[in-house]
């Protein structure tokens, strides 16, 4: 099945790390797991408008859980964090607020 960029990326990572890193133009973003790096670049160019210089990944595996007698397991996914070039804008994530 072929991705779309708005398959390709999921949601942004709100925390308190994320949000410090924003000063530095690196933004977090949970991505699709079967997606590499230079899919995640083309897909944040092509949805916000901004040039890419740098990606990193990480793949996370889900945890097991357990409720009394029944186990079940968290789904797996990955991160990226990617850092825009000097000369590009920001990009914004709480413009209506």
């Amino acid at each position: 099945m072929k991705l779309t960029s708005y398959d390709i990326i999921r949601k942004p990572v709100i925390t308190e790390k994320s949000m410090s890193e924003m000063a530095e133009k690196k933004y977090t973003f949970l991505v699709d797991v079967n997606a590499n790096k230079c899919q995640v670049k083309k897909a944040v160019e092509e949805v916000f408008g901004v040039e890419v210089a740098d990606v990193k990944t990480a793949n996370y595996l889900g945890k097991t859980k357990r409720v009394g007698v029944h186990i079940g397991k968290r789904a797996d996914y990955k991160k990226a964090v990617v850092k825009l070039t000097e000369e590009s804008k920001t990009i914004e994530f709480f413009e209506g607020m």
